[in-house]
This record gives structure tokens, C-alpha cells and sequence, in this order.
């Protein structure tokens, strides 16, 4: 019964690794394809000059709404940088999570 179990894991472990890899294969070529124009280089660097100044900001004399609005700004400057430089591809971590949790469940 045990051997059963263990042949399944591993079985189950190959098949999401190799998945996997190819996923990571596919990232490269997605990030090969993609490149930066000079107007997007610009904007990046506007965000960037934008979080610098906030970050250096004294938000100790801020009233509490400011703040929620400093924040916001800095989710919202976050996501526009992401969607310019996107290209990243998330790997599958479901399914390593659900290989840890039937390891902890077996053994």
C-alpha cells in the first residue's frame, strides 16, 4: 500500500515539474519578445522620481486621510509600473503547495 502511495506522488511530483519547466521556458520567450520603449522608460521613471518623493516625504504632520491617499497613490503607481515592465510569468505554486500538503497528509 505504501509503495502505492509513493508511486503516486512521485508520479504526481514529475508530471507538475515538467509542467513547470516548460512554463519557465515559455517565460523567457515572453521576455525576449517583450521590450521597453523610450516613452515607457520615461514613465517608469517619472513613477520612480514620484515614489522617491514620497518616500521622503515627513508623514509625521500627515492627517490620517493623507495618509490613506499617499498609500493609494503608491498601489496605483505599483500596478502602472508592473503593467509597463510585465513580462514575468508566475510558476505554478498551487500546485507545489498541494505536493506539500499531500507529503504532510501521507507521512
Amino acid at each position: 500500500m505504501k509503495k502505492l502511495v509513493y508511486t503516486l506522488i512521485l508520479i504526481f511530483t514529475l508530471a507538475t515539474s515538467v509542467s513547470t519547466v516548460s512554463a519557465a521556458e515559455a517565460a523567457k520567450n515572453n521576455k525576449a519578445k517583450t521590450e521597453i520603449t523610450a516613452e515607457q522608460k520615461a514613465q517608469l521613471a517619472r513613477i520612480q522620481n514620484r515614489v522617491e518623493e514620497i518616500r521622503s516625504m515627513d508623514k509625521s504632520d500627515l492627517s490620517r486621510v493623507e495618509k490613506k491617499a499617499l498609500r493609494k497613490e503608491l498601489r496605483e503607481l505599483k500596478s502602472q509600473a508592473n503593467a509597463i515592465g510585465s513580462g514575468g510569468v508566475y510558476l505554478s505554486v498551487g500546485a507545489i503547495i498541494i505536493i506539500i500538503l499531500l507529503l504532510i497528509l501521507i507521512l
